[in-house]
């Protein structure tokens, strides 16, 4: 008789494990779309900035980064210049070029923000005469969707000071 009972306590606590694992296996089944991990893919971003005028272009810098889907990269290039704020303060200013940019996948193409800066010092014939000197600065900020290998324009201003244009401009590569 003991022999029996061991062998149905066996497939009780069998049965019981059974029971406890299926739920959990049930929930991962049931995980909704968005909460199951996607695959992430590498991207390389090439940026163009190009300065335009009578609709020549006469100069052109290049940048480029890598980046995952999903993520947040930056490049960033210039001198940080101390600028006296009260007698014998400083506080530093960033001149240069800066361009930051997230990049996400979505069914239609992939979402691209770009936040871009670009400063520089004025030309001695555009400074106010002052004693200190004048910075030039400009930004292109947008969200726009990319098509992989398909060059875009990602924004253009007008320099106010001359008659130019200066033009941010990104081609997004996937990486293998």
């Amino acid at each position: 008789m003991s022999r029996v009972r061991v062998i149905w306590s066996a497939m009780v606590v069998g049965f019981a494990l059974c029971l406890a694992a299926s739920p959990s296996r049930a929930q991962e089944s049931n995980k909704p779309a968005e909460a199951q991990e996607k695959p992430i893919n590498a991207y390389r971003l090439d940026f163009s900035v190009n300065e335009m005028e009578d609709g020549k272009r006469i100069n052109s810098r290049q940048y480029s980064m890598n980046l995952n889907s999903s993520d947040t990269n930056q490049i960033k290039i210039g001198t940080r210049v101390p600028v006296e704020t009260k007698q014998g303060e400083f506080t530093y200013l960033d001149v240069g070029t800066s361009i930051k940019s997230r990049l996400r996948e979505r069914d239609n193409g992939l979402m691209l923000d770009v936040w871009c800066d670009i400063s520089n010092f004025a030309l001695p014939d555009q400074e106010n005469h002052s004693t200190h000197p004048a910075l030039r600065q400009l930004q292109i900020n947008a969200s726009t969707m990319v098509l992989a290998g398909k060059p875009m324009l990602v924004g253009s201003v007008d320099d106010p000071n001359s008659k130019r244009q200066f033009q941010l401009e990104v081609t997004a590569n996937r990486l293998k």
